[in-house]
């Protein structure tokens, strides 16, 4: 692993910031993660983009694009992976001890690499056992989930409690009680050959992944709807998924003990995966032959 804190790259034990920095105290910090095919970041355009979209939401000063484009490739080519997990974070900086974030003094640039690590084949051939903990996600008035910020306690704890009742991760409902997303996923179902997923209003983050899988869709014929989902209502679906930029798209098989469909990864499953993953090496391999042009 390497991490560059402000253009200066270094091994984990190296790399430090002042307790005093907002992004610790506060969780005032805005980030991304990415990850590679083919030793090339899939979508960093999107992911740079949402990541600008939460900056300007909370005000964050950003560095420019082009310094965020080099300090991340300089990362990457010092941690020399053979594919990488980036994670990229900007946080308000330092300052004095209170909540005015005008004190502050400048952002810090946090990129961490590592080598990325495939998740478990038994995700993919035997699907994922979720739990609903009673977790909401955070009221849009209150920090509105498009921002992808370093408050994620939301997540921590619905994670938090899936694990210590046995489950492998969980989903997170709105104050109406209605199903947003996963701890770091997005959620759609699948009613006789149709994909379903709660809307960006529902207070859920756009994920990169999910925008992928709902073009992908409409392009193969799939119909794709945004709908609000009730817990009850998965027990109803031939298939429940999960999406997101690090396990492109995972079967969920059982939901607070019950089985969800056939209790099995399901076609819809295989299928997307397929093509998201197809879609990812196709994208990088067009950024790799504009590269080289």
């Amino acid at each position: 692993m390497k991490i560059n804190v402000n253009g200066r790259i270094t091994d984990p034990r190296e790399a430090t910031l002042s307790v005093l920095d907002r992004g610790f105290l506060y969780g005032d910090s805005v980030y991304e993660v990415m990850r590679t095919y083919c030793g090339v970041l899939f979508a960093r355009k999107a992911h740079l983009e949402r990541l600008a979209h939460s900056a300007d939401a909370l005000a964050l000063a950003l560095p420019e694009r082009s310094v965020l484009d080099r300090e991340i490739d300089a990362t990457l080519r010092v941690a020399a992976h053979e594919e990488s997990y980036c994670r990229v974070i900007v946080t308000r900086g330092q300052g004095p001890l209170t909540l005015d974030p005008t004190t502050a003094e400048a952002p810090n640039l946090v990129i961490i690499v590592k080598a990325y690590e495939p998740f478990p084949k038994r995700v993919y051939e035997q699907g994922l056992r979720l739990c609903i903990p009673g977790v909401t996600r955070a009221a849009a008035d209150l920090a509105h989930p498009s921002v992808k910020s370093g408050n994620y306690l939301s997540s921590v704890l619905a994670l938090g409690r899936a694990k210590q009742a046995g489950y492998d991760d969980a989903l997170l409902v709105d104050h109406q009680g209605f199903l947003t997303e996963g701890t770091s996923s997005n959620l759609f179902a699948v009613r006789r050959g149709q994909l379903l997923t709660p809307p960006l209003r529902s207070g859920l983050l756009a994920g990169v992944t999910r925008a992928l899988v709902m073009r992908l869709a409409e392009d193969s014929g799939i119909v794709c709807q945004e709908q609000r989902l009730a817990p009850d209502d998965l027990f109803t679906m031939d298939e429940v998924l999960l999406t997101s930029t690090l396990r492109e798209v995972a079967p969920v098989v059982e939901m607070d003990g019950r089985p969800i469909g056939t209790g099995k990864p399901g076609p819809m499953f295989a299928r997307l995966r397929a093509m998201v993953h197809a879609a990812a090496l196709a994208q990088v391999q067009a950024t790799m032959e504009a590269s080289s042009s």
